[in-house]
């Protein structure tokens, strides 16, 4: 073999082209279908709470804590002389709020009074007047007896002097007669002027009873206006009517209020919701079914509570314009209906005053609680 064919065959031999690369997988990616199926999942398990919720659940965020608010206002008119009470105190039932000035009432009751015992002394009169006219009356009914016994004796002597003197036998003179006669037939005028005293003194006693029952119910009707005068004075402590807490006090020292005229307001412990479900929503609503509640001023505190009635007609109704529906350009608009929602009276007192009327709130109704029946 020559050098040069050696050349040749030293030198090494081409390397083989590559073969191509095998084509890249087609599939998708397992993280997207990761992503994909989470999202699936999560949007069944939202499906599924939305229609166990609609199933189970009724709620509403049209829903406000309500209590009674009772207005004191004074009875009558006056000056303020006192103010006992401070913004957001407690009072209790019967506790004095404030005081007005008794001046005009006390005067009128000392008046009263006087008109009384003033009454009772014309009572007193008519009682001893009476008695004087009974004692008249006595009197007139003996001088009767005295002027009776006196025309049976005139009438003896009368007819006794006719006896002995008549035309067979004049044992008398005819003066004696006649003044016989004269005597008797002034006898009978003074029985008739006795018995006429008598009625007069009778007459006498029925107008003084009468005028002792006037003087009497003078004194009755004195009594009534006393009474009504010393409760006069007594409105002028403003009282507590009930127990709670002040609020929206307008009463100040000097000022002069009218009967009638507002001048606190006090707020009771006792509350309870008002919440305005949709009609198509009462279907399932009972009273007794359990109520959770969430307060927007108190969050993260869920109460518990119990459908406890239903309004008898819808908001609508009780509106101060109620709507005509009798139109030609009708629209059904869903109406709300209140429901009243009532808690257990240990719960509201825990939380120490901070549930207040006109809170807003919102209420859940479990329709699988059992209703009370």
């Amino acid at each position: 073999m020559s050098t040069q064919e050696q050349k040749i065959s030293a030198v090494p031999p081409a390397a083989a082209p590559a073969a191509p690369a095998a084509p890249a997988a087609q599939g998708p990616n397992r993280r997207v279908l990761v992503v994909a199926a989470i999202v699936a999942l999560a949007a069944i398990g939202i499906g599924g709470r939305m229609w166990y919720r609609s199933h189970y659940y009724v709620e509403t965020d049209n829903a406000y804590v309500a209590g009674h608010v009772t207005p004191v206002s004074s009875r009558i008119a006056g000056v303020v002389t006192k103010v006992l009470i401070d913004d957001n105190q407690l009072v209790k039932e019967g506790d004095v709020i404030a005081e007005l000035d008794p001046f005009d009432q006390g005067v009128r009751v000392e008046q009263i009074q006087a008109q009384i015992a003033s009454a009772k002394q014309q009572v007193v009169q008519a009682d001893a007047q009476i008695v004087q006219v009974q004692a008249q009356a006595s009197a007139a009914a003996a001088q009767v007896a005295q002027s009776q016994a006196q025309l049976v004796r005139a009438n003896q002597d009368a007819e006794r002097f006719g006896q002995l003197y008549n035309s067979q036998m004049k044992a008398v003179s005819k003066s004696e007669l006649d003044a016989a006669v004269a005597a008797r037939a002034s006898a009978v005028a003074d029985v008739a002027a006795r018995k006429d005293s008598t009625s007069a003194a009778k007459a006498q006693i029925e107008s003084a009873k009468s005028a002792r029952d006037v003087a009497q119910a003078q004194v009755g009707v004195l009594q009534v206006q006393l009474k009504d005068a010393q409760q006069q004075l007594a409105y002028n402590k403003i009282l507590a009517p009930v127990s709670g807490r002040i609020g929206k006090r307008t009463i100040e020292v000097g000022q002069r209020v009218q009967p009638g005229q507002q001048l606190t307001a006090i707020v009771q412990e006792n509350v309870w919701l008002t919440a305005n479900f949709k009609e198509t929503q009462l279907a399932e609503l009972k009273p007794g079914q359990e109520v959770k509640v969430s307060v927007d001023a108190l969050p993260g505190k869920e109460l518990i509570g119990k459908v406890d009635s239903f309004s008898p007609a819808s908001g609508a109704q009780f509106a101060l314009l109620p709507a005509d529906n009798a139109t030609g350009n009708f629209t059904k608009i869903v109406q709300r209906v209140p429901v009243k929602i009532t808690f257990k009276p240990e719960d509201v007192k825990a939380l120490s005053g901070r549930l207040v009327p006109g809170m807003s709130a919102i209420a859940e109704v479990s329709l699988k609680s059992d209703a009370a029946h």
